[in-house]
């Protein structure tokens, strides 16, 4: 996992254990273009089958976390022939498999946010397991404000805030500071910008001494059962409980509980 993109996208694994990608594209506000999304597509792949990863952090270089999707493009597009029917079609659905990438990589994946984000920035923060920002940071789904509603922002978005929130978000395209994401669950937390990153390393640090089997059977559980009846979900995780607990991993973390020693675990 060391490879390295270029310009755009950095990748850091300094901790074995700990991927970070880092947003970097400041020029056009770490815009998620078609390249940045494939890249993170990429390595959210690898990540997911790679052993020794056991967190996904994103992050990104300058004052601008994330402004969505590059507006420049957009108008580009529309000298197409079909006045970028296409581009938009193809640009809108690389963004949602992106987005369902992140739900569906086995890693929990964290968003340290210093910075603004916007439009599918937000998006990007909401589709992550877990958010802590910058007390400094702002948020918004700014779309009605252009003409354009932030129809696939909007799905991530209440999936994690209430109706009311997510639609006042949505309807007035107004900026939102850190305390107010935290009081309407956007993010988890806000911290003084000196310490996001070892707030952010001391979750993903605590997250990688869990056993990543353990993880990986939770996270999948958590998304299917939340889009599930309340009977629907008890019954499925019910079946998915009797499984872990049958599993090495599920031994050992008992045993080792009631021996009063560390868990070794072998990831399986």
């Amino acid at each position: 996992m060391n490879e390295n993109t270029k310009d755009i996208l950095k990748i850091d694994q300094t901790q074995a254990s700990i991927l970070r990608l880092v947003l970097d594209d400041p020029d056009n506000k770490n815009a998620l273009s078609e390249n940045m999304m494939i890249r993170l597509k990429k390595f959210l792949l690898k990540a997911s089958s790679d052993d020794s990863v056991k967190v996904v952090i994103i992050s990104a270089v300058g004052d601008v976390f994330c402004s969505g999707h590059n507006l420049k493009d957009i108008t580009k597009a529309r000298k197409n022939e079909d006045e970028g029917r296409a581009y938009f079609l193809d640009l809108f659905n690389l963004c949602s498999s992106l987005m369902q990438m992140i739900i569906n990589c086995s890693k929990p994946v964290i968003a340290e946010i210093n910075g603004i984000a916007t439009a599918a920035g937000c998006q990007l923060v909401a589709s992550c397991d877990l958010a802590i920002a910058s007390d400094s940071s702002k948020f918004a789904t700014p779309g009605v404000n252009i003409g354009l509603f932030c129809s696939t922002p909007m799905v991530a978005l209440s999936r994690n805030v209430s109706k009311k929130d997510a639609m006042k978000m949505l309807l007035t395209g107004d900026m939102i500071d850190a305390a107010e994401a935290k009081r309407i669950s956007l993010i988890n937390d806000h911290v003084p910008q000196e310490n996001l990153n070892a707030t952010v390393m001391s979750i993903a640090n605590q997250i990688s001494t869990k056993s990543l089997a353990t993880i990986r059977v939770g996270k999948e559980a958590f998304y299917r059962q939340y889009e599930m009846t309340l009977s629907d979900a008890y019954d499925y995780t019910a079946q998915v409980m009797t499984e872990n607990s049958l599993a090495d991993d599920a031994k050992e973390g008992i045993s080792s509980f009631l021996e009063k020693r560390q868990p070794f675990w072998k990831d399986d």
